[in-house]
């Protein structure tokens, strides 16, 4: 890693613990500081730090973050807790999602003038959620549980429902190396490795003589991700869908594990996360942002951001027994998700007609989402807090 970069890297990773508790309480975010500071730092601003699209360490550090991100997403949604509560998120996964992708791409074709293909392959980039972005919501114990369920449920599976969706449209562009079987094997043999792997690793660990000590337990889970990362590369399978299923068998064979690895893989996958936010900060220049996208284009990003995913789960909220305030909140916070950023990193790599304009497309609206979402979290859970403490008082013997 080039020297600028990590001292740079660094330097917000520092200031970003150092306000984090503030940052807890106010409008304050640290997406936005790692997002803000890697554009001040890049090219378009100071150039300390200087990557383009095509460097080895944007699409190494891209891959490996969203393999973490996706490992990660998995543990959180085994086949138990699907089963114990899966109607709300199954709403906005089976018809919110395909929702949120069908009107995205309804936007691109008719406002962006993108040719159909293309615009369903920028909806389906653009689908998936992320609560971090939004972190407020999910990690405050006054918003209603079900709702900080149904978001985490929904943005953890999300990733891996797009991600084929993903591959088959790139394909069908002419912008993915492999096609027809061959694209079907390497989402077969990537699901089949991210099965296989974890559930052989943690029958092994229940032999007596081969168990883990309690505090080597987290990284029993970070080998099981290596191996997984590592035998996806030699057999040419889809790393992506091998991280995301071996995160779902890990927490649906082995729960113990996952709790033993959540703090600690959260917080690998989160400088991972930060450190790819700064560089695709980096890439985003005032030229990028005001003269190479057109002003149709603004257009596309704000309804794909403001109408999109509210629209969809409009509908998909439909008889549910959710709040106005609940249902309101969830339609809002669908931040667009770092998987986004890597899916479309991908598309500008894959060679296609219309890769740049579908990146710039991209990128605006992930910039926008940030701003937009990460700033209005808090507001948002002090709402929910305040109704709490107004339902407490007026509560009979209070």
């Amino acid at each position: 890693m080039p020297t600028a970069l990590l001292l740079s890297f660094a330097a917000l990773l520092l200031i970003g613990v150092l306000i984090s508790e503030r940052a807890h309480r106010t409008v304050l975010s640290t997406a936005v500081l790692f997002l803000m500071g890697g554009f001040l730092l890049g090219q378009g601003a100071f150039g300390v730090v200087t990557v383009s699209t095509g460097d080895p360490i944007v699409g190494g550090l891209a891959e490996l973050a969203l393999f973490a991100v996706l490992f990660t997403d998995g543990m959180r949604v085994g086949y138990r807790d699907l089963r114990s509560a899966w109607r709300l998120p199954g709403r906005a996964l089976l018809l919110g999602l395909p929702l949120t992708l069908a009107l995205t791409a309804l936007f691109a074709h008719y406002v962006a003038g993108l040719p159909w293909l293309e615009s369903f392959l920028l909806g389906a980039v653009l689908a998936p959620t992320d609560p971090v972005f939004a972190a407020a919501i999910v990690g405050r114990e006054e918003v209603p549980g079900r709702l900080r369920h149904l978001l985490n449920v929904e943005s953890g599976v999300n990733d891996g429902m797009a991600l084929p969706i993903v591959l088959v449209l790139l394909a069908a562009t002419g912008g993915h190396d492999a096609h027809g079987e061959q694209l079907l094997l390497e989402i077969f043999l990537g699901i089949l490795v991210g099965v296989v792997v974890p559930a052989a690793v943690l029958a092994l660990e229940r032999l007596p003589f081969l168990q883990a000590t309690s505090s080597l337990q987290p990284l029993l889970a970070v080998s099981i991700g290596l191996l997984v990362l590592a035998i996806c590369h030699a057999t040419h399978a889809n790393l992506f869908l091998g991280a995301f299923a071996a995160g779902i068998t890990v927490a649906s064979l082995g729960r113990e594990l996952r709790h033993e690895f959540e703090q600690f893989g959260e917080l690998v996958t989160e400088l991972l996360k930060l450190a790819a936010i700064m560089v695709f900060g980096a890439l985003i220049t005032p030229a990028f942002l005001f003269q190479e996208i057109p002003f149709n284009g603004w257009i596309f990003a704000l309804l794909a951001l403001f109408f999109a995913r509210p629209l969809a789960l409009l509908v998909s909220f439909i008889g549910a027994r959710l709040s106005f305030r609940e249902q309101v909140t969830a339609m809002w916070f669908g931040p667009k998700g770092f998987a986004s950023v890597v899916y479309g990193l991908i598309i500008l790599e894959s060679g296609i007609a219309l890769a740049d304009q579908i990146y710039h497309l991209v990128a605006l609206v992930i910039v926008l989402s940030i701003l937009s979402h990460s700033s209005t979290d808090v507001v948002i859970a002090r709402q929910f807090s305040k109704r709490q403490a107004k339902t407490e008082t007026t509560a009979p013997g209070s």
